[in-house]
């Protein structure tokens, strides 16, 4: 059951990484958390996620030189939280680390959801404790994309430099944790298990999500996979309550039925909002002509 699971999960995700260009942790996590540890299933995310971000990168290389000195300070900042985030993982317990991921998660999802947009002034000041907070929790959760979505979104990254500065933060975080989980002795056998389970499904996976999303609007696909993240880590966060005995089974459910509120709300509110897409091989109707809006070309029609 578990592995049928992770691969169908793994396959979903690649697919939405395939056509976004992230989401394959923030998809995958939330739902492989509810069979896998943080300690067996973020080794086996991260060496994946080394060849999904080289890849990204590679394809979007030509707006590097446009994005690498803003993306800097990130990088810079990324090293030390990778170290702090490494050892929480290393020294946490399994339970407890579920419940900060799932807890660090759900407001970053719900904020993308709303389309929440302020751009930071100063870029290069918040550049550094911004990068050290995305390493520090990419680290412990193998997750980024959503707050690092929302920040280059919001500085106005264009299309392809959005990609090209994501690919660039990626790489190096999922670099250097792999390295911090070798040499705090992370890696198992349980580990390794699990990627005869996520390779064949990212191979498949990547290459349909670039094929889709030519043919789908992406801002549709971006929403709808919010509302799925948003469902799976509220549903995520209600179970590890109760295993925590933090809350009570059915009250602690209450925190997904919250979320399936808010974000019916916010899914309402984003396709109310949405432009009418024009229907292609329609013209649009053309203005009047001053000759046609008045026949009599402004003369009396007493004269």
């Amino acid at each position: 059951m578990e592995q049928i699971a992770l691969i169908l999960i793994t396959f979903l995700a690649a697919t939405v990484n395939g056509a976004l260009g992230y989401g394959f942790s923030s998809i995958t996590v939330p739902v492989a958390l509810l069979f896998y540890t943080n300690r067996i299933l973020n080794p086996a995310l991260v060496l994946v996620e080394m060849v999904i971000n080289a890849y990204v990168l590679f394809i979007n290389r030509h707006s590097v030189p446009l994005v690498w000195k803003r993306v800097l300070p990130l990088v810079l900042g990324v090293l030390p939280g990778v170290a702090i985030g490494s050892y929480v993982l290393f020294m946490v317990k399994p339970g407890w680390l579920k419940f900060v991921t799932y807890l660090l998660l759900l407001p970053l999802i719900l904020l993308q959801a709303a389309g929440v947009r302020r751009a930071v002034r100063s870029e290069k000041a918040v550049g550094l404790p911004f990068g050290m907070g995305i390493g520090v929790l990419y680290s412990v959760t193998t997750i980024s994309g959503p707050p690092l979505a929302l920040f280059f979104n919001n500085q106005g990254y264009a299309k392809q430099e959005f990609r090209a500065a994501l690919g660039l933060i990626r790489v190096a975080e999922s670099t250097l944790t792999a390295a911090a989980y070798f040499f705090l002795g992370l890696y198992s056998v349980d580990s390794g298990q699990l990627l005869a389970s996520i390779v064949p499904s990212v191979l498949i996976g990547i290459p349909l999500g670039t094929f889709l999303i030519s043919r789908i609007d992406p801002e549709t696909f971006r929403r709808l996979c919010m509302s799925f993240d948003a469902w799976v880590v509220g549903f995520g966060l209600s179970k590890v309550m109760v295993e925590l005995h933090l809350a009570a089974s059915p009250g602690a459910y209450g925190v997904l039925a919250g979320v399936a509120v808010i974000d019916a709300y916010l899914l309402f509110m984003f396709f109310r909002n949405r432009a009418p897409v024009p229907i292609v091989g329609r013209s649009a109707p053309r203005p009047p002509t001053p000759e046609a809006a008045d026949p009599d070309h402004g003369r009396s029609r007493d004269g």
